[in-house]
């Protein structure tokens, strides 16, 4: 009998490696496109695409850093003070604990049974999950998550990198659009696929928010260049 198969342990790196992609190829591509629409020249195009690879994987994978990093403080500090309250107050953790599994539809004395049962085990570990919420497969990991964003940034923005690079300056903006489009729809189904979600529906949203994105910065693009010229 094969084991059903859950998702929930790839949140934390999925996460991050879906947000890094996306947001390399969208900013990128919406960069190049804001240049593209106000030069002639490939020269700030690709130095525009350069830039904002580089500065995007770093500021992606710092803010991924420390955002997790945050996030693993508060739950440290959630499981040190259950720890104490564990130590100093036994009797009533031990009965909230057994609340929290009436509030499941246990009956009170089962409910207590279980409480004491998983309390002997490890009390630490049943109150981190069942009232904190705070598991191994949930757990944050900082530097898993600062690497999967940055890495997976230059996985996302060195592809329209590469269009500034070859694209017909004449129609920089189509090619960036229309390779970015299909870069994203890629996106969005890997990740409804590792996610076990609708394809469909991830690569629809993508796109959409990734074309208003890109629309935006092009108009920006073009009111700056008719303003200068």
């Amino acid at each position: 009998m094969q084991l059903e198969e859950h998702y929930t342990n790839r949140t934390g790196w999925l996460r991050a490696a879906v947000l890094g992609a996306n947001d390399g190829i969208i900013s990128t591509t919406s960069l190049v496109i804001g240049i593209a629409a106000a030069s002639d020249t490939r020269s700030p195009i690709v130095l525009a695409a350069l830039a904002g690879l580089v500065a995007g994987s770093l500021s992606m994978a710092a803010g991924e850093y420390v955002s997790v990093s945050s996030q693993a403080d508060i739950e440290k500090a959630d499981l040190q003070r259950e720890k104490m309250e564990l130590e100093t107050m036994p009797e009533v953790e031990l009965k909230e604990l057994a609340k929290i599994y009436v509030s499941q539809g246990l009956d009170e004395d089962l409910a207590m049974q279980v409480a004491l049962k998983l309390t002997e085990k490890d009390a630490l570990e049943a109150h981190a999950r069942d009232e904190l919420g705070i598991n191994e497969h949930t757990q944050p990991k900082p530097l898993q998550a600062a690497f999967a964003s940055g890495a997976s940034f230059v996985s996302g923005g060195i592809l329209p990198f590469l269009v500034a690079f070859f694209a017909p300056i004449k129609s920089m903006v189509f090619y960036q659009y229309g390779f970015a489009i299909v870069f994203l729809a890629l996106s969005g189904a890997l990740a409804a696929k590792a996610g076990g979600s609708n394809m469909l529906k991830g690569v629809i949203r993508i796109c959409f928010w990734g074309t208003v994105a890109m629309v935006i910065t092009a108009l920006a693009g073009y009111i700056f260049d008719a303003k200068t010229s």
